[in-house]
């Protein structure tokens, strides 16, 4: 059977996930497609989906406006592969603070027992790029891009650490759900792409 993968398309990095996950699906030879997807009904049809990084506060608002958050909540805990990438992950937590601001007012899907921060590693102008190891899941090394990223200081014993930077998590997965504070899709390396693919692959087959 096909697989069909889906990028949240409300707001962020879109055309980038998209590319990387072509890209990984044609490096893996599966049968598979990947589309921007945005609606209640073009969520329901999908096996596995990304939540871009982007502003976290107005992807959370436009899903609620659209009805989207109701149903990606649902299909997470019935067990739908998602990659939650910085903002992505933002939206994936209980709950979230901001470094600047403390405590924020936003829809967030309630799915990862972590406590997270905000721009953790400052604004705009404190992106840097650092490699990575997530060598649980077989990469031992990784470039990571991190923009005005989040991070994560502690995690519910149902959630697994996948990597650290200066001692601040900074990649988690719980089963089904993987989140990131950095931008795999700003990088020539697809590998986590790849893993996410086959992920779903396996959870499909």
């Amino acid at each position: 059977m096909s697989l069909n993968l889906g990028v949240l398309s409300i707001q962020g990095d879109i055309l980038e996930n998209v590319l990387a996950v072509k890209a990984a699906i044609d490096e893996l030879g599966i049968d598979g497609t990947v589309t921007s997807v945005r609606t209640p009904d073009e969520i329901s049809n999908v096996d596995g989906l990304i939540i871009p990084g982007g502003e976290s506060t107005t992807i959370g608002r436009l899903s609620v406006a659209n009805g989207t958050l109701k149903i990606l909540k649902e299909k997470i805990d019935q067990g739908m592969p998602v990659l939650g990438i910085c903002a992505g992950m933002i939206m994936l937590s209980k709950n979230a603070q901001d470094k600047v601001v403390g405590k924020i007012d936003q829809p967030l899907l309630d799915i990862l027992d972590i406590k997270l921060e905000r721009n953790s590693f400052g604004r705009q102008r404190e992106s840097f790029e650092s490699d990575i190891s997530l060598n649980s899941i077989g990469i031992p090394s990784f470039n990571g891009v991190f923009i005005r990223a989040p991070s994560i200081s502690d995690v519910g014993s149902d959630v697994e650490v996948l990597s650290k930077f200066n001692e601040k998590i900074v990649a988690v997965k719980k089963n089904n759900v993987i989140g990131v504070a950095f931008h795999p899709e700003l990088t020539r390396d697809i590998s986590l792409h790849k893993y996410f693919v086959n992920l779903t692959n396996t959870l499909k087959n």
